[in-house]
């Protein structure tokens, strides 16, 4: 009868041991939420080396040549920036496509694009996006995520493949800019471009 008592009870020790050995040895470590501020900061480092700037903030030239305007960072093309005249002939498909002088307009067989103000600026920026809106728009390339597609040269195809968190990292990020008020001008079909003037 002694036997049975120790076998049963080194059993039981042996079992306990080796189940809390194995379910207390996490090979994986514990993944840390990012607070708000460690948000925005990847979301500025996504945004920077994804180059959003390159087309959403208008450009001044200094001594440099062609520089972001700090003072309109992410605001889109400016509203006041009249385009020059477009030949159509010149962006037929299977052409070379335009850009204007702040590189915020692109002009090519999909009309004239131009780039969205991403401030957080409730009537004309994305002030009045939530998180959800913002990932679905940059997941199936839709305005506000079920609207008209989002034109060239705007890469959400790549920027799709961005992981959720990362994506609230961006929107994150502009959602703490300064809301700058830029009502930036809804695309030109390709059928209207002669007509501006």
């Amino acid at each position: 009868m002694n036997h049975k008592v120790l076998y049963y009870s080194l059993l039981f020790l042996f079992s306990f041991s080796f189940l809390s050995i194995h379910f207390n040895c996490n090979t994986e470590p514990e993944k840390k939420e990012m607070t708000k501020e460690e948000m925005i900061q990847r979301g500025a480092y996504l945004v920077t080396i994804g180059g959003c700037n390159d087309c959403h903030t208008p450009k001044v030239f200094g001594p440099h040549g062609m520089m972001e305007d700090t003072t309109r960072i992410l605001s889109g093309h400016p509203e006041d920036f009249v385009l020059p005249p477009i030949n159509p002939d010149e962006i037929q498909p299977g052409k070379w496509y335009l850009g204007n002088a702040h590189l915020t307009a692109w002009v090519g067989p999909w009309g004239v694009s131009f780039a969205k103000n991403l401030t957080p600026d409730e009537p004309t920026g994305t002030g009045s996006w939530t998180e959800e809106i913002f990932i679905k728009s940059m997941r199936e390339g839709k305005q506000m995520g079920f609207g008209r597609a989002l034109l060239p040269p705007m890469p959400w195809f790549n920027v799709a493949k961005l992981t959720d968190e990362d994506l609230k990292s961006v929107f994150a990020y502009l959602q703490s800019l300064k809301p700058i008020r830029n009502q930036v001008p809804e695309p030109i079909p390709p059928d209207s471009i002669h007509k501006m003037k």
